[in-house]
């Protein structure tokens, strides 16, 4: 009889489960993996290198398409090195509308990540039901920055404008009936912040119908529970943040431990796991949705009580008003200049952390006293999760390699950046 051997398993790179282009080359026995082998840079685009051949503001787009699940978070982290460098303070409403966008970030990162995890696993309800919710706040991002996906929001010196006093709604149509359309826009009849408000109160049912179906559901749990188990030490060790650090019990938050902006001023707490496990990192995301939901509550309370300025009061940094450049001919130019060129930043290096949706986003920023980058790196948190993807999975099926990438929450714009 001849001896059973080993064979090797291409996943990807266009695999429906890789979250990207992700190629795993599997060594397998029958159905049990017994090496893994991620190969990265697909989708490679050269972003840290583009950003030395623009000027600074030029390359807050750049970020956006990082993970294009989390936009504004990825905004947050280079216009946050940017402001050390430079020195300047941002107002402090504009530091709420930051905090609450960020906070915004995290629902919808969360929400596409439980929908595709649910849809990989078998779920397919899930994916349904969470992209519900994300069109809402897709209609946000488009109303304070005219696009639903790579906003280029924030700016140095604070955000791009303050909150519209009005909430888009829909249109009239000969394909819709005029009742649907009066009740679509039922919760936009007042501003932004009413309609963000009017989320944040409809929200924890909806998280609330998501545990429903998932979490004590006998095929998610035997499909999560005890798969891709990383103990505390292990996780410190191998470089994870975010989620994947806490779901292995590990209670490491930026924004509670190295405060920025106004997270020190808000209540929340930090949802950690106790078995490192697939389903545990499941419980600490679903936990941050109603954290997150808690933070944009607060935010909404403030902002209303508290008018002001949202971006700073410096020609240097800050383009003139629409209004100025169409009758004044020095404004037209400063404005030219300032998109052109843009403005130079004292020499230094400047390294700045978030917390990320996905972990530890690290920008490190140095200046030769131009007015681009001298050099640009990004510290992608999914980066390290994914240079664990054998550890995690040696030992277990097929289709737990599924559930352990689902788990990542990867997305591969920031790992091959």
């Amino acid at each position: 009889m001849s001896e059973i051997q080993n064979f090797t398993l291409n996943f990807g790179p266009q695999h429906p489960a890789a979250h990207g282009v992700l190629r795993l080359v599997l060594e397998m026995d029958g159905e049990v993996i017994q090496h893994a082998d991620p190969h990265i840079g697909l989708l490679h685009r050269a972003t840290e290198k583009l950003a030395e051949t623009k000027p600074f503001s030029q390359s807050i787009g750049y970020m956006d398409r990082l993970d294009y699940v989390s936009m504004m978070c990825n905004e947050h982290g280079y216009v946050l090195a940017i402001e050390k460098l430079l020195g300047i303070t941002v107002p402090i409403r504009a530091q709420y509308i930051r905090v609450m966008f960020d906070e915004i970030t995290r629902i919808l990162n969360h929400l596409m990540w439980l929908g595709a995890h649910g849809l990989d696993v078998g779920a397919m309800t899930m994916f349904l039901y969470c992209f519900r919710e994300r069109e809402d706040l897709m209609d946000v991002y488009e109303a304070v920055s005219g696009t639903r996906m790579h906003a280029t929001y924030y700016r140095p010196g604070g955000v791009y404008r303050d909150l519209p006093d009005e909430m888009p709604r829909y249109q009239s149509t000969k394909f819709r009936a005029q009742k649907d359309i009066d009740r679509l826009n039922e919760n936009r009849q007042g501003s932004v912040l009413d309609f963000i408000e009017d989320f944040t109160n409809r929200f924890p049912a909806c998280v609330d119908e998501y545990e429903t179906l998932l979490t004590d559901n006998r095929i998610w749990k035997q499909r999560t529970v005890d798969i891709g188990v990383v103990s505390p030490e292990r996780a410190l060790q191998l470089g994870f943040t975010g989620p994947m650090l806490r779901g292995s019990g590990v209670e490491w938050d930026l924004r509670k431990k190295q405060p920025y902006e106004t997270y020190a001023e808000v209540d929340f707490d930090i949802p950690v796991g106790t078995n490192g496990d697939c389903y545990d990192r499941y419980l600490v995301r679903v936990e941050e949705l109603r954290q997150s939901n808690r933070i944009v509550r607060q935010c909404i309370d403030w902002l209303r009580l508290n008018p002001g300025p949202v971006i700073l009061d410096d020609p240097k940094f800050v383009a003139p008003s629409r209004e100025n450049m169409k009758d004044d001919m020095e404004s037209l130019i400063h404005h030219f200049k300032l998109f052109t060129e843009g403005y130079t930043v004292p020499e230094g290096e400047a390294y700045v952390a978030i917390e990320h949706p996905k972990g530890e986003f690290g920008v490190y920023l140095v200046s030769d006293g131009s007015n681009k980058p001298y050099r640009l790196k990004i510290r992608a948190p999914g980066f390290a999760h994914i240079s664990a993807l054998h550890e995690m999975v040696v030992g277990h099926m097929l289709a737990d390699v599924v559930a352990v990438i689902g788990t990542q929450d990867i997305v591969f714009g920031e790992i091959d950046r």
